[in-house]
């Protein structure tokens, strides 16, 4: 199946912003998408958790929007809309029917523009309330809730900003002024800390002028503080473990290894890796803890990308009732040895390299999909083309790589080991019937759910 090729334009405002538009007519529909180049890697210590917080601050108006219009002005008029944090960017997206398109840029404009004004200590303090609300019903109460972190804590050193969550702490938030936040906005909420990628049924000349007349009188900061150095060692040099004892239905073990930093060709090769390992029912994890041996309710390994320094590879197994956690522990990590042993077969790597085929030919149908793709490369690599290499990269890996790479990775000095408990007692699961906990009812939540949920 030939590769797509994105076509698009790239060019800079006088401002700094970056706009990239790729015309595609097939639909009457337009995605925008906007990545500030901020992330939790940002903050400072005791200034932990501003870049999520302002994930909610940026729907709660600006000069010309009122507060939660931003959202009702994007329905309204058909379309959909959300925000996301993550370690390395923040981003804000609407996808719209294409005649809506000029009133998705004014209100991303707006609030990139003139958000400050009507930034109020009310209003900051209840968003303070409702992130601490979102720390509990999604991390605190939540089964298994804080895996992510508490793998991510391990897996980084204390000086390292992917060390900290990036919901942030709460003491911090609480210790937040409202200069503070402003302070935050001015240093990276500007047009050359952004990226815009106007993707579907538009004009781009169109798109240009509407840019220009809504961001262009936009000032941008000369002044954006440069990062330390993030780089890390390939491994941690020791294997970590902890047990946690938390109301939880069943026992669940999790694993986490630090790899390569996003855009490292081995980086590639781990993809494909966890690809054989759990991607479907016939990849290795799957095939035997679940279907033969039956002894994980459910189960996944991914790679958790990240170019400050280092990325994560995370997974998980659920134990099911009547199972010692141990067993299930030395079989997830037996597969793990094997594949850094030996090289994965023809037939493994020709299922893999389809399934990611159809994955990323599947996302790219997509004007949303597109349209993050090229803020993701152009924000993170300063190179929005990657979008149509990317595929060929990943098809392009080997064998032979996979297996060098899981060497490398896999180790026991690379390791971390989670081990959730049930708060009554291992027995109380161990004796449990099998049929009261189904794979989702476990927990089965995937690494990148991690604080990327938005406010939409």
């Amino acid at each position: 199946m030939p590769v797509p090729v994105v076509s698009f334009s790239d060019e800079r405002l006088p401002n700094g912003l970056r706009l990239i538009v790729a015309e595609d007519h097939l639909a009457p529909v337009v995605a925008v998408n906007v990545w500030y180049n901020v992330g939790s890697k940002h903050e400072v210590p005791g200034k932990t958790g501003f870049a999520h917080l302002f994930e909610h601050v940026m729907f709660q108006g600006s000069a010309h929007v009122g507060k939660s219009e931003h959202m009702a002005l994007v329905q309204a008029a058909g379309g959909t809309l959300n925000g996301t944090t993550w370690l390395d960017r923040t981003n804000y997206f609407e996808t719209m029917p294409s005649h809506q398109l000029e009133l998705a840029l004014w209100l991303e404009a707006d609030r990139m523009g003139t958000l400050l004004e009507a930034l109020s200590q009310e209003n900051l303090d209840n968003q303070r309330d409702v992130v601490k609300n979102e720390k509990r019903w999604s991390y605190d109460n939540r089964p298994y809730g804080t895996w992510v972190h508490k793998l991510l804590g391990h897996l980084f050193p204390e000086w390292h900003p992917y060390h900290h969550p990036t919901i942030g702490s709460m003491e911090d938030l609480d210790a937040a002024s409202l200069e503070d936040v402003r302070h935050f906005f001015q240093t990276y909420y500007v047009p050359n800390n952004a990226v815009i990628s106007v993707v579907g049924d538009c004009d781009r000349a169109q798109v240009r002028g509407w840019v220009d007349r809504y961001f262009g009188a936009i000032p941008g900061n000369p002044a954006i503080p440069a990062l330390p150095d993030l780089s890390l060692p390939p491994v941690i040099g020791e294997e970590k473990r902890e047990v946690v004892v938390e109301k939880v239905p069943l026992p669940r073990i999790c694993f986490a290894f630090r790899g390569p930093a996003f855009g490292d060709p081995r980086l590639d090769a781990l993809d494909v890796a966890t690809q054989l390992l759990s991607g479907g029912k016939s990849s290795r994890l799957t095939r035997r803890l679940v279907r033969e041996e039956r002894i994980a309710q459910d189960l996944m390994i991914a790679t958790l990308p990240a170019v400050g320094g280092a990325s994560a590879v995370l997974g998980y197994a659920t134990v099911r009732p009547r199972v010692d956690p141990a067993v299930v522990e030395a079989a997830f990590l037996d597969e793990l040895a094997k594949l850094a042993a030996e090289p994965p077969s023809d037939d493994e790597m020709e299922r893999a390299r389809a399934l990611i085929e159809a994955d990323e030919l599947g996302a790219l149908a997509r004007v949303e999909e597109r349209a993050d793709r090229l803020s993701m490369y152009a924000t993170l690599f300063d190179d929005p083309d990657l979008v149509n290499t990317v595929l060929a990269r990943y098809l392009s890996v080997t064998a032979e790589q996979i297996r060098d790479v899981a060497a490398q990775v896999f180790r026991e000095d690379n390791r971390v080991v989670l081990t959730y408990l049930p708060a009554g007692g291992a027995t109380e699961a161990l004796e449990a019937p099998a049929e009261e906990v189904g794979p989702e009812g476990a927990g089965g939540e995937g690494a990148a759910d991690d604080e990327r949920e938005g406010e939409a």
